[in-house]
């Protein structure tokens, strides 16, 4: 028997009543970031806190409907939501709006849509519907490798426009695996793997090749137990390799070092198969198949790094690891937003009265930069407020989550909360110079409807199925 829910009463306030808070602070913000003394008017709908206003509005009406579309409604047309924005992302691609060299908005008369900000619902609201269905089996390939597809289809799409720092949202879905039960593993894989991206940058190839075949064979001792072991696979090892290097050196004479390092450990590993066969020596198999996965991944990730990423995007990532310093070029963003906040000093210039804001000193700074006014004009104490604010919406949320009687209710409140958290993390870690710029906006803070309008179907939603979490969907 349905149970009729009185929404208003039955709402978690605490989550809008933060809501209200970010969504006001960030348009005061806003204001201040564009603030023209020609145009002082807040109201002034010429101008970009106009223009925002009038998408608040529009974002109170739009949320108060989803707080009215009934519960299951979410749940039996998951997969079609998620149809639909997957086309929108394909029809981007052909009928987009070309911005910067990024082809990700469809142009409405004076109105640019953003189809990959509502995506995120769509697949939040997908990848909930497939597990709710396949319960705690993440542990298995056939369940896996479907609820990943879920989540690589939009991110390749997004890839393709190409617009690389939305495309990174997507991958905080995988948080969502992992609460429901994906391999520890695999997670402790993916932190590895971001290490190694790093340590390819940092240092040189050959140097972090060489160093992933010597830790493999210090843990096959570890596992082994046996230096006689250990020492037959080094024998075997440079026996290939030297065979490998002489055909190279006299024959082929195309073949760089890093290549013969690979071939050497793929056909040394199939000779030392004997050996795992004959002792059973499984720990020492697992340790070198993640010494070559290793290997091939370092090599696929500088191929990438120096063939498919822009010269912007790989200066941004170089000036953020100290790789090269250009403090007028690629590097001005983040100098100036790091000036800017640090200028604020711990209560603030005062709201208006930032001198980097007022002259325009930092970009973007009503969209990707907008945390820069916080920092000089509010300073230390209100950068503190807003960062607190962001802290207790997640761990409201994530309370919210943890009450859902259903695990689509759960599983969809735990994509809205990896959705937020990276946002928040990354847009902020931009600002203050501790994270490469990629550019996605700060949550309900930040210039621009589609984004607002974004991350409030995802809050919406889920306190619309939170308002239900005494009923059972299916």
């Amino acid at each position: 028997m349905e149970r009729r829910v009185n929404i208003w009463r039955a709402v978690d306030k605490i989550t809008i009543v933060i809501f209200l808070l970010l969504v006001i602070l960030g348009w005061l913000n806003i204001y201040a970031a564009v603030y023209n003394e020609e145009h002082t008017k807040i109201f002034d709908f010429s101008q970009r806190y106009g223009k925002q206003m009038v998408w608040i509005i529009t974002t109170l009406i739009f949320a108060v409907a989803l707080l009215y579309i009934d519960n299951r409604f979410y749940f039996f047309f998951a997969y079609i939501i998620y149809g639909f924005f997957i086309l929108l992302l394909f029809a981007v691609l052909i009928f987009g709006k070309e911005v910067y060299s990024t082809r990700a908005w469809f142009e409405i008369g004076p109105v640019s849509i953003q189809p990959s900000e509502f995506a995120k619902a769509g697949t939040a609201l997908a990848i909930a519907r497939y597990l709710n269905s396949k319960g705690q089996e993440l542990t298995r390939l056939s369940v896996l490798l479907p609820a990943t597809g879920i989540i690589l289809l939009p991110a390749l799409l997004i890839a393709m426009q190409p617009d690389m720092g939305t495309t990174v949202v997507y991958l905080s879905f995988f948080i969502v695996l992992f609460r429901e039960g994906l391999s520890p593993y695999v997670f402790v894989t993916g932190i590895l793997m971001i290490v190694l991206f790093f340590f390819t940058l940092l240092f040189n190839q050959l140097y972090v090749v060489s160093g992933l075949i010597a830790a493999g064979f210090l843990l096959s001792f570890t596992v082994a137990r046996s230096f006689k072991t250990v020492l037959k696979g080094m024998f075997i090892f440079l026996l290939v390799g030297g065979i490998i290097y002489s055909v190279n050196y006299f024959l082929l004479k195309s073949l760089n070092i890093n290549v013969i390092l690979i071939l050497s450990l793929i056909f040394s590993g199939i000779a030392f198969l004997w050996h795992i066969y004959r002792y059973k020596a499984k720990g020492v198999l697992i340790i070198y198949l993640f010494v070559l996965g290793s290997v091939l991944y370092v090599n696929i990730v500088d191929y990438l790094y120096h063939n498919a990423l822009r010269p912007h995007q790989k200066e941004r990532i170089e000036i953020l690891l100290r790789i090269k310093s250009d403090p007028r070029g690629s590097g001005y963003n983040i100098n100036q937003s790091v000036i800017s906040i640090g200028s604020g000093g711990f209560l603030g210039k005062g709201f208006l009265r930032g001198t980097q804001t007022k002259f325009r000193f930092v970009p973007a700074q009503s969209t990707d930069f907008i945390f820069c006014t916080v920092g000089e004009e509010w300073g230390f104490v209100g950068a503190t407020v807003v960062i607190g604010l962001y802290v207790l919406l997640l761990l409201r949320l994530l309370f919210l989550a943890e009450r859902q009687r259903s695990a689509f209710s759960r599983i969809f409140g735990y994509g809205v909360i990896s959705v937020l958290l990276i946002h928040f993390f990354v847009n902020i870690g931009m600002a203050t110079g501790i994270l490469p710029v990629i550019g996605i906006p700060l949550p309900f803070f930040s210039y621009g409807g589609s984004s607002l309008w974004g991350f409030t179907l995802l809050l919406f939603i889920f306190l619309r199925l939170d308002v239900a979490r005494h009923e059972y969907l299916i």
